[in-house]
């Protein structure tokens, strides 16, 4: 089992999926974002009765560690009411890929300023 994951979010458009995937890879709080620019088609409960609608499917690769803010940050930027975030673990993948994701969501580090001379 890794630390990476790949987090779930449906979107009500295109847009809006666009609008997320930019601002989680932007804070690093995610290395990819990939929109099925397809809608899906979704079938659900919802205040008693069953509904279908068209969404748009985020798949983000990110870590355990950046889960909370980029939760936060999708609730923030989402639509809805209560939306679709969920978190499946990376059991595997080449060690390249995952290696990746650390570093592409990694916080830059400060340089030193050099005093002049």
């Amino acid at each position: 089992m890794t630390d990476n994951i790949v987090v779930l979010v449906t979107c009500a458009s295109a847009k809006e999926a666009r609008k997320i995937g930019r601002s989680i890879v932007e804070q690093r709080l995610a290395a990819c974002a990939n929109i099925l620019s397809s809608p899906v088609q979704s079938v659900y409960r919802w205040k008693g009765t069953v509904e279908s609608a068209k969404e748009f499917l985020l798949i983000i690769k990110t870590t355990r560690a950046r889960f909370v803010k980029l939760q936060a940050e999708v609730k923030r930027l989402h639509s809805y009411d209560v939306p679709e975030i969920i978190a499946l673990p990376i059991a595997a993948g080449t060690k390249k890929y995952l290696t990746w994701i650390c570093e592409s969501i990694a916080l830059p580090r400060p340089t030193k300023k050099q005093r002049p001379r």
